[in-house]
């Protein structure tokens, strides 16, 4: 695994799954069965829809009961986040923008009736947030245990803060790069760590940081 694993990232069909299993579960009261989730999202192997559902567990989306039907059920850390997500999107959040502060020289401290508006990250279907583990990207103030807030994009320009997928099961934040004979690299903001080179047509981008948040108590 890479160093600095994003905390339970998706790849986008795993998204889809989930998705669609929540949804099916609250509308009817009990889970969809492998079939109806393969019909409903065009999938026609069912072990493809196993592979997604063993992943999705894995990384603590969903709980099985095994030898009964209909055994799928979605975690509730994951209700709990969507609870989160939802009333985040509902409040529109704004904060009053009372000024600057210098971290160099001192300035003069002049009030303002500005207010800085987090709608933008909140209500956009396009935006999300991921943990960072691991210390990769400590150079670009980047901490383990840091909040990104990341906006879903399949492509990216040289230099931005990408959300990578590699190899469709190792997700990594990395600054990205295109080199010559099809090649990326996913370059640490670690002097003490190696970059990633790795064939574009083995890595999907999944986003680019927007924003980085952290708590201090």
């Amino acid at each position: 695994m890479f160093a600095d694993n994003l905390y339970m990232a998706l790849t986008p069909r795993q998204k889809q799954v989930l998705d669609f299993v929540a949804d099916y579960s609250q509308t009817n009261g009990y889970s969809p069965s492998y079939e109806e989730i393969s019909q409903a999202l065009q999938l026609s192997s069912l072990a493809t829809i196993h592979k997604h559902i063993s992943a999705l567990e894995e990384k603590g989306y969903l709980k099985r009961r095994y030898n009964e039907s209909r055994s799928i059920e979605v975690s509730e850390d994951y209700r709990r986040s969507e609870r989160v997500r939802l009333r985040a999107g509902a409040a529109s959040p704004e904060l009053p923008l009372l000024g600057r502060i210098a971290a160099g020289k001192p300035l003069e401290s002049v009030a303002g009736n500005e207010s800085l508006s987090f709608a933008e990250f909140t209500t956009s279907p396009d935006t999300f947030a991921l943990e960072v583990r691991g210390d990769s990207m400590i150079e670009d103030h980047i901490l383990s245990g840091d909040y990104v807030l990341v906006e879903r994009v399949s492509d990216a320009r040289d230099g931005e803060i990408v959300v990578a997928l590699v190899d469709g099961s190792e997700t990594t934040l990395k600054r990205f790069y295109r080199e010559p004979q099809g090649m990326a690299r996913l370059q640490p903001a670690n002097s003490s760590m190696q970059p990633i080179r790795i064939p574009q047509d083995r890595l999907q981008l999944q986003g680019r940081v927007l924003a980085v948040l952290r708590k201090y108590r």
